[in-house]
């Protein structure tokens, strides 16, 4: 089981900055938790994510001396790639490909063909740095734009993929669109017929909604989820307002029912899950 930790994405929406200082300490609690991977930051354009522009200051202020937990950064583009390449302690770059050309072209400003050009060029990129490209198919459970969608869509991404040879890929959910009935046979489907690749779920969900999405994803045989403390975060053009990250505290009580160890410090998870509050004023 692993549990990917997104304070990037908590983050990456709010409108007033959070200090250097302030990001710098709760990810550092993030990192005593035990968590497989931590999306801490992206290489983007400031004008894009402002929130993110001291996503440098940041990693050069964390504490990996005494952490399992691996660092991810999102890039949107070959340039950012080429920078977040350079940092010896990022293992991930994570790069959001769109099975919607709208989101993507609104997303990165590419189009799907050329996002899938910046994939191969990308995966080239890790392969003679020692990183590894995370491939989140965006919009993965439809889209509010009308652009087709089904499995046989995803599954085409896919192979696309296994043919570049991307070794990660998560489903996201990037408005909250999915439901047990189209999150089960997909991954049902694409984890046996791609051994090689990693699958994972980034879902968005509501308070009603987690359970039964994060249920469908794991019986379904996935083992590699992301979540946000709190459910903070999430796609700004989800139509639900109460639309979320996977609150990161739920996957942990799910994973308690199912009898599964999280591999988590849960001590030091209370103390993050306390530092979260004061961060992103949640109660």
């Amino acid at each position: 089981m692993k549990l990917i930790e997104c304070p990037r994405d908590a983050m990456q929406g709010l409108h007033e900055f959070i200090p250097t200082a302030t990001k710098t300490a709760y990810l550092n609690a993030l990192l005593q938790v035990g968590f497989d991977t931590l999306d801490f930051g992206s290489f983007v354009s400031p004008k894009a994510i402002p929130q993110l522009r001291d996503t440098a200051e940041v990693l050069a202020g964390l504490d990996l001396s005494t952490t399992r937990t691996k660092l991810l950064a999102i890039v949107a583009n070959l340039r950012g790639a080429e920078i977040a390449a350079q940092h010896p302690e990022i293992s991930y770059l994570g790069f959001p490909l769109s099975v919607s050309e709208t989101f993507q072209r609104r997303n990165t400003n590419q189009s799907t063909a050329e996002a899938l050009a910046d994939v191969a060029a990308m995966h080239a990129l890790c392969e003679r740095t020692g990183k590894t490209l995370v491939v989140y198919l965006s919009m993965g459970f439809g889209n509010p734009y009308g652009d087709a969608w089904s499995p046989e869509i995803v599954a085409d991404f896919t192979r696309h993929l296994s043919a570049l040879g991307i070794r990660i890929v998560a489903l996201s959910d990037t408005v909250g669109t999915s439901s047990a009935a189209t999150i089960a046979p997909l991954f049902a489907t694409l984890i046996p017929a791609y051994p090689a690749i990693e699958f994972g779920a980034h879902l968005h969900t509501t308070p009603a909604t987690w359970r039964e999405k994060v249920s469908a994803a794991y019986q379904a045989g996935c083992r590699r989820f992301d979540g946000a403390i709190g459910g903070f975060g999430g796609c700004p053009m989800a139509a639900d307002e109460l639309t979320g990250n996977m609150a990161t505290e739920n996957l942990v009580a799910f994973l308690e029912e199912e009898g599964v160890d999280s591999g988590l410090d849960l001590t030091a998870f209370a103390q993050a899950h306390a530092t979260a509050r004061s961060v992103f004023a949640f109660h």
